[in-house]
């Protein structure tokens, strides 16, 4: 049941560091909007808008932001912008498949910035249906092991949730599960007193690409320049590298 993927360790550091930066904040917010406008402005009966407003809070954005986002979205306050989600499929160094979700209320300036952080970084923007087959959409749910779990209590918590692996990656644990169950993971996991970091809907990717040090700096480069823009919720890229390499990609 356990892996260890160095990339997913990293991208986990990564998002912390972005949160310290305040980076981070526009785009939980954004998703908060999102999920009130979808699913109503009641948290217990709108688990999307639940697990946006969790993960917001965990990466410390003030509640009075995340307050009015959960009005605007449900349209108890104005202001709301009116956000689609479209998915752009492209290919980055040694030929890495990589999936960009945008949240943006321009479609024309999404796509335009999406292009310009793939050509400017040795990569390339592929058609619909040509990257996608290289990922299957899972749940995740990561439990930081500062609170004491351990991936037996874990195991035994989220099981019969439908939890399918629990990996170690170091500082947390991952729980991998259908992308229809992360829900009842979450729910099992507080359920047992196991507090969690986040919980959501992710592309994990059946195949992955080894890089070396150079391939695996561009490769962060290129995921950079795509996370600069406002419009770009989530990247996902089929890669990995060990930890010496990402090290040395990152210094």
């Amino acid at each position: 049941m356990s892996g260890h993927s160095k990339w997913a360790t990293t991208k986990h550091k990564k998002a912390a560091i972005d949160a310290k930066r305040g980076k981070l904040f526009a785009k939980l917010i954004k998703n908060i909007e999102v999920a009130a406008r979808t699913g109503g402005g009641d948290l217990a009966g709108n688990p999307t808008l639940f697990d946006a407003v969790q993960k917001a809070k965990k990466s410390s954005v003030p509640n009075d932001n995340i307050d009015r986002a959960v009005k605007r979205g449900s349209g108890l306050e104005a202001g709301g912008a009116n956000y689609e989600t479209i998915m752009y499929e492209g290919y980055g160094p040694n030929g890495v498949a990589v999936l960009i979700e945008c949240l943006t209320d321009n479609k024309n300036r999404a796509a335009t910035e999406v292009r310009i952080g793939l050509t400017r970084n040795n990569g390339t923007l592929a058609d619909p249906g040509s990257v996608s087959y290289l990922f299957s959409r899972k749940g995740q749910v990561i439990v930081s092991k500062e609170g004491g779990a351990t991936e037996d209590a874990l195991m035994e918590a989220t099981l019969e949730a439908g939890a399918e692996e629990i990996n170690d990656l170091g500082e947390v644990f991952e729980i991998i599960s259908e992308a229809t169950d992360f829900v009842a993971v979450r729910t099992a996991l507080q359920e047992s007193g196991i507090d969690y970091e986040s919980a959501e809907a992710t592309f994990l990717p059946s195949m992955k690409i080894e890089l070396d040090v150079d391939g695996a700096r561009k490769m962060l480069r290129l995921i950079d320049a795509l996370e600069d823009s406002d419009d770009v919720q989530n990247v996902w890229a089929n890669f990995d590298a060990s930890d010496e390499v990402l090290e040395a990609a990152q210094a």
